[in-house]
């Protein structure tokens, strides 16, 4: 299928072929011909499937061919984090360009400028504006923000705006909207919350699944069995094996990505982080200078583990066992992207071993666990059944007595090896076509 059998207007194909598109991916195939047709949606579908373009070109096609209001916000798109509003914002302003259109993203961290900025389009009015819920409803609370008249509302990462707590100020912000609109529900995962809310504000939508449960196969991924204080020591292994030119690390938690971040500069690494105590100047500066290959190792936490869209990563470590099973997913998503391979490291405690053998039972099938280098001393076991209280046996390797290795344990028990055994130095996987 071709993007020029959806009938788009003249000037969104012109901006499809100068956006380098070509046939559209399946959830575009699906969701296109249901936005033109005016239905609500409710969609399942993970970062990187092409979900931005699926609800983006039918809603730019919309406005240029249909009447819409001058002095009022026409489309609606909510965001949960700055990341993701800057990432539409991006596509929008190529998508845009052959058009007379107006679009602008509203998120938190600015400076009096950018609000003054804000406050003009809110008070007179965009084709399109992408926004946080927190900072819209800052907007909201001032009084001058005009959404009478709007047509189109876009929920974008569903999940994730419930998961930290935007349930009411989405409420608060729909209840400020006409009821005679197209609302288009986008989601990751559709937990019994997300069918509530879909219920609440959707009118008899189509349902369309395109959700990637499992990582792709062209990702090599693998699991270090280590104590805590081997996690900086062995991303400094990592990081010296030249093979990597691009690598993302993602932290549970802003401590760690500021600890690790200093520990990799001190030891004459170029790494930057990422986090949201930083000023949104700061985390777009780096982000650029990421996506542009000026920097080739990002610390992070999980605000961009669905925020980001740049196709050359080609490592992902996961300093710590992400929450849960969708959260792998998504953070090792961010590699092999666009045709690519890439590999996948996940650095696994004692403490997170019940983590990651839940991850694995939503895989399907055990991550390998890799050989860690003998340099780093005893590591534990592989035994996620076995409740985690310390250290390892004193005197001993904590592997059966093999260097550098961790305990298989016998066929079937708790201790069963979770796949077979890697060699410590990852290798960069060959682009794909």
């Amino acid at each position: 299928m071709k993007f020029t059998e959806f009938n788009f207007h003249e000037n969104i194909l012109e901006a499809i072929d100068a956006a380098g598109y070509e046939e559209p991916t399946p959830i575009q195939e699906q969701v296109i011909p249901t936005i033109m047709e005016g239905r609500d949606i409710i969609a399942c579908a993970q970062t990187g499937t092409g979900k931005t373009a699926a609800f983006l070109l039918p809603l730019l096609h919309k406005l240029v061919t249909e009447p819409s209001s001058d002095h009022h916000i026409n489309a609606l798109i909510i965001v949960p984090t700055r990341e993701l509003a800057v990432q539409i914002s991006t596509h929008l302003d190529g998508l845009t360009y052959f058009t007379n259109l107006s679009s602008i993203a509203v998120y938190g961290g600015g400076d009096g400028g950018s609000f003054v900025q804000e406050k003009i389009a809110l008070s007179r009015g965009a084709d399109i504006v992408v926004s946080t819920p927190g900072k819209l409803i800052a907007h909201i609370n001032m009084g001058y923000v005009k959404v009478k008249e709007l047509k189109y509302l876009v929920l974008d990462e569903a999940d994730r705006m419930l998961d930290m707590g935007f349930h009411d100020d989405i409420m608060r912000i729909i209840s400020y909207l006409p009821t005679s609109r197209q609302t288009l529900l986008f989601s990751a995962t559709m937990p019994p919350k997300i069918r509530s809310l879909s219920q609440q504000i959707l009118k008899n939508p189509a349902e369309v699944n395109i959700a990637i449960s499992r990582p792709p196969e062209k990702i090599r991924q693998e699991a270090f069995v280590i104590y805590e204080s081997q996690k900086i020591p062995l991303v400094k292994m990592i990081l010296r094996d030249k093979s990597y030119n691009s690598i993302l690390i993602f932290c549970s938690k802003k401590d760690n990505v500021k600890q690790l971040t200093r520990d990799l500069k001190k030891a004459g690494f170029n790494a930057q982080e990422i986090h949201s105590d930083l000023e949104q100047a700061q985390r777009e500066e780096t982000l650029r200078a990421f996506a542009n290959k000026r920097l080739p190792i990002l610390v992070a936490t999980d605000i961009l583990s669905r925020g980001i869209d740049i196709d050359h990563i080609e490592l992902v470590i996961n300093y710590d066992v992400p929450h849960d099973g969708e959260d792998y997913v998504h953070r090792i998503g961010r590699t092999a992207r666009a045709e690519t391979t890439g590999t996948a490291i996940t650095f696994v405690t004692e403490k997170e071993q019940r983590k990651l053998a839940q991850i694995e039972k939503l895989l399907g099938k055990h991550v390998p666990k890799a050989v860690v280098p003998e340099s780093l001393g005893p590591v534990p076991d592989y035994n996620p059944e076995k409740r985690h209280g310390g250290g390892g046996r004193p005197g001993g390797r904590p592997g059966g007595g093999r260097p550098g290795g961790h305990r298989g344990g016998r066929p079937g028990g708790p201790g069963q090896s979770s796949g077979p055994k890697r060699s410590f130095t990852p290798h960069k996987g060959s682009r794909g076509a």
